[in-house]
């Protein structure tokens, strides 16, 4: 079992701004925790990710700012490759898709589909502004979406109901850069994916993948309903990998079916040609760890290019969740609602304080809130009050009553290696199903669980050693369930309790403490409006 290797992804970024906590909870964080589990029980883990530095969003975004897509690309992957550091998101490679192997990659699986029969062309009406006297792919034309209304939705998909569009379906639709509504919609011959003639097999695949939460299946189940069409993946672009068929030579792919092959080039540039043959063995898992808006890609179009090009291992678990708000409220830069990382990081607030959090509030099956308040009170109660009171009070008392020496059990409580193991199993079982809220939960259960036989065992009264060596080991079994959640005071706890011992079970054997130090400090009203204010 141990020899299992497992390939996990959080979806790629787009580099068009700075990520906010939306982003983070999306993917990145859950995707850490789970390769941090995963590396925990010894399965081979390969951790991979990068920046998606294609398609329009970008080229508009460096067009509003007066600089070359490359150059904008090159700052912002930095300024996000800082950010995750940060975080502690532990990618094995964190790459990017304006790299030759990707565009390489991408070009060979492209050829692939095109050789498989899947790959189609069709003449469609595109927009173009007589203002700009260009043609306005994707983000470059905006308007009112026809399936929920919302105002500012874009020509590719509609981010507040995170249906796809057709740039013709907007009402009031204008370019996006002049915001001009002179718009005519031109006749211009594009490559499509065929995915009808295999809408079959990708329900099939829905159906049968018991790891899909409900939320994901419905909503991949609600997109077959429709009927599955041909998807266009050629765009009027400059920036992106350049379609390699003389007569479309002009064109470049559409970024959702390029950047989904990202997970096989990270990989690559890590691993070399292994990486392709892990990419194409059956048992391999790979989870994908993205948000709302990115499930269709990764449930339909994901899956239908595998299928098509014949050769790669379908989604063994696409871990999606729903979107973070911030008080109520979306996640706005412009409007200066929501915490963005930048503002996380020069916060002076510890980084497990933000992970502890943030998997308190994931958005597993519907939207979740941050408030400033909610984040000080859990903190506060619960890694604190909860964990923090007990490994504080268990090694002073080991310390000052026993100068630092935990002995052998001599006395076994079976009662409690049984609740203790049952536990532990419990939080097993929640990690491989990535339900990290559930994971949390549990591991607070059973910090509780020690608190109270803690008070229940008296040890100021009695000096009870088999107590006190109990209650050690509840610490450093914690410490290894909390790692892939809080890393920075899991390494420390593991320094004051003197071990290297990762051991999910009991050892009854004599220790020798470190001197205690305060795990967690008080998160106080002054930290949090020192924040709220910043």
């Amino acid at each position: 079992m141990k020899n299992e290797t497992r390939i996990i992804t959080a979806a790629l970024p787009f580099v068009n701004n700075i990520p906010h906590l939306g982003n983070i909870i999306g993917s990145h964080l859950p995707a850490d925790i789970f390769a941090r589990f995963c590396r925990l029980k010894n399965y081979r883990t390969i951790f991979v990710g990068g920046t998606d530095e294609h398609g329009t969003a970008i080229e508009f975004a460096a067009q509003l700012q007066n600089k070359t897509p490359e150059k904008l690309c090159t700052e912002l992957y930095q300024k996000h490759k800082d950010i995750y550091d940060w975080f502690k998101i532990s990618y094995n490679n964190f790459s990017r898709t304006s790299r030759k192997i990707h565009h390489e990659l991408v070009k060979d699986f492209f050829l692939k589909l095109y050789k498989n029969g899947f790959i189609t062309e069709k003449t469609i009406k595109i927009p173009f502004c007589l203002k700009c006297q260009r043609g306005l792919a994707d983000r470059y034309i905006t308007g009112t979406c026809p399936h929920c209304s919302y105002e500012q939705a874009n020509g590719d998909q509609c981010e507040k109901c995170a249906t796809l569009i057709d740039p013709i379906e907007l009402i009031d639709a204008h370019c996006s850069v002049c915001k001009s509504k002179d718009v005519e919609f031109r006749d211009i011959k594009h490559l499509f994916l065929d995915l009808r003639s295999i809408s079959g097999e990708i329900e099939k695949w829905i159906d049968n993948n018991k790891n899909l939460r409900q939320q994901v299946r419905n909503l991949a189940k609600g997109w077959l309903k429709q009927g599955i069409q041909e998807r266009c993946i050629t765009r009027d672009l400059k920036w992106g990998v350049q379609v390699p068929l003389e007569e479309y030579k002009d064109k470049v792919f559409y970024v959702w079916f390029d950047n989904v092959i990202g997970y096989i080039s990270a990989t690559y540039e890590l691993l070399g040609e292994e990486a392709l043959e892990l990419w194409k063995d059956k048992n391999i898992k790979t989870y994908y760890f993205l948000g709302k808006d990115n499930i269709p890609f990764h449930t339909i179009f994901w899956p239908g290019q595998i299928i098509g090009q014949k050769e790669f291992v379908l989604p063994y678990n696409v871990v999606g969740y729903q979107y973070l708000n911030f008080e109520g409220q979306k996640f706005s830069k412009s409007k200066k609602i929501g915490v963005f990382s930048d503002q996380v990081k020069n916060s002076n607030i510890p980084l497990d304080y933000w992970r502890f959090y943030l998997t308190n509030i994931l958005p597993e099956t519907k939207d979740t809130d941050f408030s400033v308040e909610d984040f000080q009170e859990r903190i506060n109660k619960e890694l604190i009050g909860n964990f923090g009171n007990f490994v504080n009070r268990t090694l002073n008392f080991i310390w000052n009553k026993f100068d630092g020496k935990v002995s052998d059990i001599t006395n076994v409580d079976e009662e409690l290696e049984k609740e203790i193991n049952q536990k532990i199993q419990k939080i097993e079982e929640c990690y491989e199903k990535c339900d990290l809220r559930e994971v949390l939960q549990e591991i607070l259960k059973l910090s509780d669980l020690g608190n109270q036989y803690f008070n229940k065992k008296e040890p100021w009264k009695t000096n009870n050693k088999d107590a006190l060596a109990y209650c050690y080991e509840l610490c450093r079994i914690l410490s290894l369930l909390f790692s892939p959640i809080i890393p920075n005071s899991s390494e420390k706890l593991k320094t004051l309790l003197n071990t290297d011992n990762k051991e999910l079970k009991i050892n009854r054997r004599e220790k020798t403490i470190n001197k205690p130090e305060i795990l967690f400090k008080k998160l106080e009203e002054e930290d949090v409006e020192k924040f709220r204010l910043k």
